[in-house]
């Protein structure tokens, strides 16, 4: 096994335990990203699949963070699970990050509930919203316009994968005596593991 391949194996063992102990949306992570001038911007997120290709989530790619990932392709994910271990599991994913394929970004849109669907196409994500009224009724407008038919998705929705180049496994535990392992791949692509002082 290699040692990316021992992350990965790590991570879904964590994600599998996380799922078990009934953790309110354990899929739930911090996306981190910043613009081309390194200013950075946060917010929660929900992973929606992840494999040896990377960690996928899907967005309105022209908001704020669809924006900044376009603009400077970098992303960070983290994810905390206190239920697990003696003091909570924290797990971070730092790497380059890609768009969806659309026949990915399309297979995805199809399985979300009907109403989701309809608030991608009423949502102008990160832009201003004069009133809620006005959030509602375009909400209403996408009801009409896809009455008696499937939802497409819009063209402005998609998905975007993170290409892991760092996962780090931090576990808490008692008078700070933490433990960290740093998964790293190094410019020949080749990937490295490192304890760390916590």
């Amino acid at each position: 096994m290699t040692l990316y391949a021992e992350a990965l194996a790590t991570f879904d063992s964590l994600f599998a335990q996380a799922k078990a102990a009934g953790i309110p949306e354990p899929t739930a992570m911090t996306v981190a990203t910043a613009t081309p001038g390194g200013l950075p911007s946060a917010r929660m997120a929900l992973l929606k699949t992840h494999d040896s290709r990377g960690f996928v989530f899907y967005t309105h790619l022209d908001g704020r963070k669809g924006r900044e990932l376009q603009a400077n392709p970098n992303a960070a994910l983290l994810f905390f699970w206190k239920a697990l271990g003696d003091d909570g599991v924290q797990v971070r994913v730092e790497g380059e990050v890609q768009i969806v394929d659309d026949a990915e970004a399309e297979a995805y849109f199809a399985m979300r509930p009907r109403a989701s669907q309809l608030g991608a196409w009423a949502s102008h994500q990160s832009e201003t919203l004069d009133a809620r009224e006005t959030f509602e009724q375009r909400f209403k407008d996408a009801e009409r316009e896809f009455e008696g038919r499937d939802v497409t998705r819009p063209p402005r929705w998609g998905g975007f994968r993170v290409l892991p180049r760092a996962i780090e496994f931090w576990y808490g535990a008692q008078y700070r005596l933490h433990e960290r392992y740093l998964y790293e791949r190094g410019a020949d692509g080749v990937w490295t593991k490192r304890m760390l002082y916590p």
